[in-house]
């Protein structure tokens, strides 16, 4: 299984939800030991803020999430931003991400790949990729998925129940998340029952099946918690 995830759009969904992100968690919730999948990569996708003096301390904080990121096993791809107006800054990764997942999908041939975004532009991705005997499925919350990426996946995967048992943010600590494993793990035993099913799409015969798992996980999660 490929798990490719865009950043900023994820991160949005979990602070409209009032709560911090805990990678590991999202991790081990999508394709931990209870998932019953063999995780290939988790690669996420981040812009970073512009490389100029009015930004450099935002870009020094979200470099060290980046380098946090990547010390836990995750895949990171980033990508410089241009200033936008109003004191925001611009760093669009849909186009990287979504020539990566082809790439990578064709070399790695995985069973599954995992879109964790809500973000409609890739719904002719999900397609693409299903023409190439891959299941897609699009992890993210209703009120942030767009109609059109919710029917051009195999499934849906509702993270809602996820962000809910994360701690409610914490502005001095960045937004640190703290779950419980027990809880993390008892969300990916009932992942199988929060799926919703798209009727009009069916998925395409893969030539693969389950039993026919890749090597263990490239990664080793170590026992702290990521900032957002």
């Amino acid at each position: 299984m490929l798990v490719l995830v865009d950043e900023s759009n994820v991160g949005s969904s979990v602070r409209t939800a009032g709560r911090g992100l805990d990678w590991l968690k999202l991790r081990d919730f999508l394709a931990g030991p209870n998932a019953g999948r063999d995780l290939i990569e988790m690669v996420v996708y981040a812009g970073l803020p512009p490389a100029i003096p009015m930004w450099q301390e935002e870009r020094d904080k979200k470099n060290k999430f980046v380098h946090w990121l990547r010390s836990n096993g995750f895949m990171v791809v980033t990508k410089d931003g241009a200033p936008a107006e109003e004191g925001h800054y611009k760093a669009n990764v849909d186009v990287m991400m979504a020539i990566d997942a082809l790439e990578l999908s064709i070399e790695m041939r995985p069973d599954v790949v995992i879109l964790v975004t809500g973000d409609a532009d890739f719904a002719y991705l999900a397609i693409k990729l299903r023409r190439h005997g891959i299941r897609v499925e699009v992890a993210s919350v209703a009120a942030n998925l767009g109609n059109i990426l919710r029917s051009a996946a195999n499934d849906v995967i509702d993270l809602a129940p996820l962000f809910r048992t994360f701690e409610i943010m914490n502005t001095r600590e960045g937004g640190r998340a703290r779950v419980g494993g027990q809880a993390a793990r008892s969300l990916a035993r009932e992942r199988d029952a929060r799926v919703t099913k798209v009727q009009d799409a069916p998925a395409p015969t893969s030539h693969r099946t389950q039993q026919q798992r890749r090597g263990q996980p490239r990664f080793h999660s170590k026992e702290n918690g990521g900032r957002v």
